[in-house]
């Protein structure tokens, strides 16, 4: 008997809440939009949610900026990045990440990564060893965080400065603490297909008063750095906001105003997230052939999406393979493609990037597959989406 498509969108998000968009009404009722248009002592639904973040996030300090691309590219200005200097980063992530560091004037060594997509930690402390860079931008790639200890000993052995990209670890914990407290800064992200939605956004935290101060004027705060809500002391800014330029990267207040509202779902959200991506995790683990990343009891992830290799795959069974997906309904995106597609894509076609040899992560890459699983997805659609996979594979596996 031949399976059933599926039909439900990939790209589809739950809708924002009646209380989020009442927020937004209100804000745009005001014509207040700009974050430092406020009423005397007003704080503006901006300020508000730096507070409300900071708090969740247990930092001292948030910024809430324009993009997660640039929380990072600001964030490694404002540690003191200099023009040529190299960032450690992963080999397996998105082009915003190499992206911000290019933007920041830094360039990136990738590091490769292990069969569970996570930081190859003995590729990191040799090549910060041979490198002598000062940086490491640690992409939390679609939410697997390495050993964090292990992390923090390689760290602090070589004195690193690490920043982490949490675009896709928003809420989640290793041990107690959670993802972005590690090192200098966490970046967050409020794109769409992330853990919190303002169509764009990002959030930057940290507990040093100096770095925050630069990133806020970096930010474009006009001099009105004290009107921010988790902010340093304004005696800190008083050299900082003579030397430093303005980069014009705010958020506005009706993305905040939208973002707000969602902030108090977010834990309720992961374990949403974290059923489903169980449910297709179990039904995948049983297919030979198929190989799931393993988790670390550590870690609290947010599955938001779900990535499994199939080893062995040739490049044209791999696109063979994502077409009879497509077919039935499962969009599945495939990280072993030279060419960029969409959202995917990875170093070989990052052309402004000295090219870098990684057989390890090429291979792990060339059988590597990826699909979201919005919230919008009843754990039924999930089950029959790792049917059509099993399917798929099975076609492929038995050839």
């Amino acid at each position: 008997m031949a399976i059933k498509a599926f039909s439900r969108p990939f790209t589809q998000q739950e809708s924002i809440s009646q209380e989020a968009i009442d927020a937004a009404v209100e804000v745009l009722k005001s014509g207040r939009l700009h974050r430092y248009n406020t009423v005397e002592d007003e704080l503006s639904e901006v300020s508000l949610l730096e507070q409300e973040y900071a708090n969740y996030q247990g930092s001292k300090y948030c910024l809430a900026c324009a993009s997660g691309g640039y929380a990072m590219s600001v964030a490694l200005r404002a540690a003191g990045l200099q023009p040529g200097e190299s960032v450690l980063t992963n080999t397996f992530t998105l082009a915003p990440v190499p992206g911000s560091i290019s933007n920041a004037g830094g360039k990136p060594i990738f590091i490769e990564i292990t069969k569970d997509l996570v930081l190859d930690l003995d590729d990191l402390s040799k090549k910060a060893n041979s490198s002598g860079a000062r940086f490491l931008l640690i992409s939390h790639m679609r939410g697997h965080l390495v050993d964090m200890d292990q992390l923090m000993k390689i760290v602090n052995e070589n004195n690193l400065i690490l920043i982490e990209d949490c675009a896709h670890t928003m809420g989640a914990q290793w041990g107690k603490q959670k993802s972005g407290n590690f090192g200098l800064a966490g970046c967050f992200s409020t794109q769409t297909y992330k853990h919190l939605n303002s169509g764009e956004g990002g959030l930057l935290t940290s507990n040093d008063e100096e770095f925050m101060a630069r990133a806020i004027i970096y930010s474009g705060s006009y001099m009105l750095y004290e009107r921010h809500g988790a902010s340093p002391k304004a005696e800190v800014f008083e050299n900082i906001r003579l030397e430093t330029p303005n980069y014009s990267g705010r958020m506005d207040n009706l993305r905040a105003s939208i973002l707000r509202p969602q902030l108090g779902n977010l834990d309720n959200n992961v374990e949403r997230w974290n059923e489903r991506y169980q449910l297709v995790e179990s039904k995948l683990r049983q297919v030979k052939g198929i190989e799931v990343p393993v988790r670390f009891k550590e870690e609290r992830y947010v599955g938001s999406s779900i990535q499994f290799r199939i080893p062995g795959i040739s490049n044209s069974e791999a696109k063979t393979f994502i077409e009879s997906n497509k077919k039935l309904g499962v969009e599945l995106k495939w990280f072993g493609n030279d060419d960029p597609n969409g959202f995917t894509s990875n170093h070989k076609s990052w052309k402004y990037v000295s090219s870098q040899e990684l057989k390890k992560s090429d291979e792990i890459l060339s059988c590597l597959f990826d699909l979201r699983l919005p919230l919008t997805f009843t754990l039924g659609d999930c089950s029959h989406l790792s049917e059509v996979i099993i399917e798929c594979a099975g076609q492929l596996l038995d050839q």
